[in-house]
């Protein structure tokens, strides 16, 4: 019989795929509600860096994210990429940062939630490879003194790494095993087929895909993608609206051990229309 179903046992937590673009928000709009209500979720997280046109996130944008039922928004090395976002996210408490960058970043580095009398801490990380751009701290010494902190105060904790590489990803999944109930790779908006509960209870897959158009490069439009690669140029990229899909995993946790007891991966179908453009 599967842990999954039972009531008062386990804690339900949908990790959502990249939100991308105006496609990502309307996927979320039209079915975010009847998947929560679907699998019973208690946490809804989701990586929100990609919802305004598919780099950043707006402040306007993360208010409709979070009244669309997502609990934590969480980013990587696009969060700041919004001066909208920089100059409100200290009053947004449903956003974090990557808890390793430097002490001075604006915003916050986890969340605590309350969720069936369990203390819940999510926290997310940058790899400090990959990113050129990027500030970030060494994330696994930063792990390992943030998370022994939070296990001390919460009951349960979950993981969000963003990054570029699978072998990155699964190694700080293996560092964490035991420690976090799960860590859940983003950053390269596709849903990989690795999704397992390693040998000490942590749940992991290392990308759990994005929201928005499945059918495209990332959520992205295919032909203003390719034209970049033919003519070298610095070309603004489009969202796609082919194919809706609402992507990501569930997370089964043990309210009592505070570890994992199932990882599903989640595909939804959502038929989705483009609006018409207006002309200026």
């Amino acid at each position: 019989m599967n842990l999954f179903y039972f009531i008062g046992m386990s804690l339900n937590v949908l990790f959502l795929g990249e939100i991308v673009g105006r496609a990502g928000i309307a996927c979320l709009k039209k079915g975010l509600k009847d998947l929560k209500r679907k699998h019973d979720v208690d946490i809804c997280i989701a990586n929100g860096e990609g919802t305004t046109n598919g780099f950043g996130l707006g402040f306007p944008h993360s208010v409709q994210l979070s009244k669309l039922g997502i609990d934590v928004i969480t980013g990587g090395e696009k969060l700041y990429y919004k001066p909208d976002l920089v100059e409100n996210i200290a009053k947004c408490s449903y956003i974090i940062r990557p808890a390793n960058y430097p002490p001075q970043s604006p915003g916050r580095s986890y969340k605590i939630l309350n969720v069936k009398d369990r203390k819940v801490a999510v926290v997310s990380f940058l790899s400090s490879s990959g990113f050129s751009r990027s500030s970030a701290n060494n994330p696994f010494t930063q792990a390992e003194f943030l998370i022994a902190k939070l296990r001390e105060e919460n009951d349960i904790v979950l993981v969000q790494f963003h990054c570029a590489t699978t072998a990155e990803a699964a190694t700080f999944a293996h560092f964490l095993d035991g420690k976090a109930a799960a860590v859940i790779g983003t950053h390269n908006k596709v849903l990989t087929a690795d999704a397992v509960v390693l040998e000490n209870g942590t749940a992991f897959i290392s990308d759990n895909g994005r929201c928005g158009s499945a059918l495209s490069v990332g959520g992205l439009d295919e032909t203003t993608e390719i034209e970049k690669f033919l003519k070298a140029l610095p070309l603004r990229s489009r969202e796609s609206w082919k194919e809706g899909q609402i992507q990501g995993v569930l997370v089964c946790v043990n309210e009592e051990t505070g570890l994992a007891e199932s990882i599903t991966p989640v595909m939804e179908r959502i038929k989705i229309e483009k609006p018409e453009e207006k002309n200026d």
